[in-house]
């Protein structure tokens, strides 16, 4: 996966113009600077590491209905 860069994630913002995009927020998307929020890319690095998993070898969650009985 390539690294995110500000060009990019400008385009993405110019075409999905729901919402309009200060620079500011762009900046801090890309280099998050205030502590606040986790940077655009750490999200996508995480996202690319749940993508390797192999869901085949995870073993099923307990089901709610199975949660409330105590046997």
């Amino acid at each position: 996966m390539q690294r995110l860069k500000k060009a990019t994630l400008t385009g993405i913002c110019a075409q999905m113009a729901s919402h309009s995009w200060s620079e500011e927020e762009i900046n801090e998307l890309v280099d998050p600077r205030l502590g606040l929020i986790t940077g655009f890319q750490d999200l996508l690095n995480e996202l690319e590491q749940l993508r390797k998993i192999d869901l085949g070898t995870t073993p099923p969650a307990m089901s709610v209905q199975g949660a409330d009985r105590h046997e």
